[in-house]
């Protein structure tokens, strides 16, 4: 009696896991949740459609405010950002544009610091950003404050 319980436990298993793939495949792709993975905000939609033009000998972004970037090799962004990286900042307006998932640069005592906004919050003292570097394991040990923000990364081009 106790082969045929596990037998039917064991089926069952295989037909939740099977139609998890049939349902996730009609949609072209397995959920991320399927593997125990988590939500990863990303950085807020700063250039809009129609700000960009493709034509075939060149792209035009018109992107007002826009200036070129450049990064260091301390490998805390890797894999997005590296020293032979580029990419476009744009200075924001104001901490109501700045969102989690958007890469800052902002400066501190260390210089100016690339890193991924991960929260916002706003205390006493006004909005704050907790801020940490992809490949770094831990966030940032300060809180940064607007007016410590140089740019905001708009676009990485490869």
């Amino acid at each position: 009696m106790g082969w045929i319980f596990k037998t039917i436990t064991l089926s069952c298993i295989a037909l939740i896991f099977v139609s998890l793939a049939v349902i996730a495949l009609g949609d072209k792709q397995i959920p991320a949740s399927f593997f125990g993975t988590y939500e990863v905000y990303s950085p807020s939609d700063w250039v809009k459609q129609d700000q960009i033009k493709v034509y075939k000998d060149r792209v035009i972004l018109n992107v007002p405010g826009t200036k070129w970037a450049r990064f260091t090799d301390t490998n805390s962004m890797d894999p997005i950002l590296d020293e032979d990286s580029h990419a476009l900042e744009i200075i924001p307006d104001n901490s109501e544009q700045i969102n989690v998932g958007d890469v800052i640069a902002y400066q501190s005592s260390y210089g100016v610091i690339v890193h991924r906004v991960i929260e916002k919050g706003e205390d006493s003292e006004g909005v704050y950003y907790i801020v940490k570097g992809d490949n770094n394991k831990f966030k940032d040990p300060f809180k940064v404050r607007f007016d410590s923000i140089r740019g905001v990364v708009i676009a990485v081009i490869y």
